[in-house]
């Protein structure tokens, strides 16, 4: 297939499967804390995740897995905190994982619809891609997504830190050969 341009920062990578490159990645957040007046920033580190390029595209798929005890804000203190048993809980749950369900062209854009995975409770999410290229069998896509923590049960230090978290997500995949390896 091939690639065929959907607006003018997406494109349709050739179809396959491609395995994202964790070191070449990166899952960033906002969201703020303080009842609202502070802004905070950090990151997570994907531990793993593929993305299989299907033609129709519709019926491509993705999954990823983040490492939750990579929570990182800059702030010892709040990591601490956000990592302890009252909200992620990272030791008891490790793993934080996003597995599609479909994709579709919504408002004028395309989006990955899907489970979220946070603390044992899975819950539909939307990432709104933002721009998917693939050039010599790199695919490098971002996407953003909005995640309401309280959907997950995590709701410790109401008012203290924010409901709402704004997801970015910049990731860098290769393509595989049949035989699993990079193309």
């Amino acid at each position: 297939m091939s690639a065929e341009t959907t607006s003018r920062q997406i494109s349709v990578p050739p179809a396959g499967r491609y395995r994202i490159d964790t070191e070449r990645s990166a899952v960033t957040f906002a969201t703020r804390h303080l009842f609202g007046l502070g802004p905070v920033r950090g990151t997570f580190a994907l531990r793993d995740g593929v993305i299989s390029v299907a033609d129709p595209v519709g019926e491509s798929a993705v999954h990823a897995s983040v490492a939750a005890s990579s929570f990182r804000t800059g702030n010892d203190t709040r990591d601490a905190a956000v990592l302890s048993r009252s909200l992620l809980d990272a030791e008891r749950y490790p793993g934080i994982t996003f597995t599609s369900t479909e994709l579709v062209q919504a408002a004028g854009g395309w989006a990955l619809r899907g489970e979220l995975e946070v603390r044992g409770v899975v819950r539909l999410v939307e990432a709104r891609l933002r721009a998917v290229s693939e050039a010599g069998g790199t695919l490098r896509a971002t996407a953003e997504a909005a995640v309401d923590r309280y959907d997950f049960g995590i709701t410790a230090y109401r008012g203290l830190a924010a409901r709402r978290l704004t997801i970015t997500l910049d990731v860098t995949a290769h393509r595989e050969t049949s035989s699993g390896t990079r193309a």
